[in-house]
């Protein structure tokens, strides 16, 4: 990453620290947990045997992987697969392994807000499958978005796995789905996961492992305000809270003040005040149905082409065209 860049971000982080901080609630964007450290805990929360969503779109990548590369590949004619939040990559070499073993004509671009993340997997990646095109790139999903129409040479075939569009809530979803909609064209795909509403406690265990990895996930956004912002929090006077609500199918995490505290961050030159029990808010995981999801395509102005299951119907991957 430039220095130029760094900046940028640098300047970003203290906006959204102090904007989230001074609200009420207070709250706290999720995407920066994701620095080295970061990353490092989320690969551990993967394999975590509460955390159902890796293993369940393994095995949907498995058990289907000859169907997915029949919808990719179309006419034949070679593709652009474009993966948001691409991470480690592990589940999508299932994928990327069987596509070139078929011979089939692709470039790999995986997108990601991680610069370490990025530049992991595009080391692994080199290393394994040599004969693979890979073009990485940096951003944001709402950045890449006003890119991806500058991809118009071939199909290209957007890919959005895991958990990383139950971030955002449905009226964000709609935003942001309309806006691939906008720059997909007609032989264009969308191939999404979706978590499937399911056992509450089911859910809940997934995001509230008991050796706690999940709470040191999410408070590595404490950590690294300490570290490159100059705070001063003090994480064990903080505790990590998950809840979710089966009807809207949310769930959401929070930190949570032990003890009336103030708390001060020196590149910010701001202390902000916490109330015992008061709240920061960190993180949404959206839960679905095929109902929903139906709702959403046709408010985005998508229409549903298949999805896969794994066996359990824990999980769901869509495929998507433009209407």
């Amino acid at each position: 990453m430039n220095t130029e860049t760094n900046v940028a971000v640098d300047a970003t982080f203290k906006k959204d620290v102090l904007e989230g901080l001074s609200s009420f609630p207070k709250y706290l964007y999720s995407k920066y947990i994701y620095d080295s450290t970061g990353d490092r805990l989320f690969q551990d929360i993967m394999k975590l045997p509460e955390y159902y969503l890796t293993n369940s779109e393994y095995e949907i990548f498995q058990l289907h992987k000859s169907s997915i590369a029949d919808f990719f590949r179309g006419l034949g004619h070679g593709f652009d697969l474009i993966e948001l939040g691409a991470g480690d990559g592990e589940k999508t070499k299932v994928l990327l392994e069987h596509f070139i073993n078929r011979g089939l004509d692709f470039v790999y671009k995986p997108i990601d807000i991680s610069e370490n993340a990025l530049s992991g997997l595009a080391d692994s990646l080199r290393m394994e499958f040599s004969e693979l095109e890979i073009a990485p790139e940096r951003g944001e999903y709402f950045e890449v978005l006003q890119r991806l129409g500058n991809y118009d040479k071939r199909k290209k075939v957007i890919m959005l796995l895991g958990s990383n569009m139950g971030n955002l809530l449905h009226d964000r979803a709609i935003q942001f789905l309309s806006q691939l909609s906008e720059n997909m064209n007609e032989d264009d795909l969308l191939f999404m996961g979706l978590d499937q509403k399911k056992d509450p406690q089911v859910i809940l265990d997934a995001y509230n492992d008991p050796t706690g990895v999940t709470e040191a996930f999410n408070k590595n956004l404490l950590t690294r305000i300490n570290r490159e912002l100059g705070g001063n929090f003090d994480l064990d006077k903080f505790k990590h809270w998950e809840v979710y609500d089966p009807e809207t199918g949310t769930a959401k995490s929070y930190l949570v003040s032990l003890e009336t505290q103030e708390v001060t961050i020196a590149e910010l030159g701001e202390t902000f005040n916490f109330k015992q029990w008061e709240t920061i808010h960190t993180e949404i995981s959206q839960k679905y149905d095929d109902a929903v999801v139906e709702w959403l395509a046709e408010e985005s102005g998508l229409s549903i082409e298949s999805s896969f299951s794994d066996s359990k119907e824990y999980f769901k991957n869509y495929i998507f065209r433009k209407k």
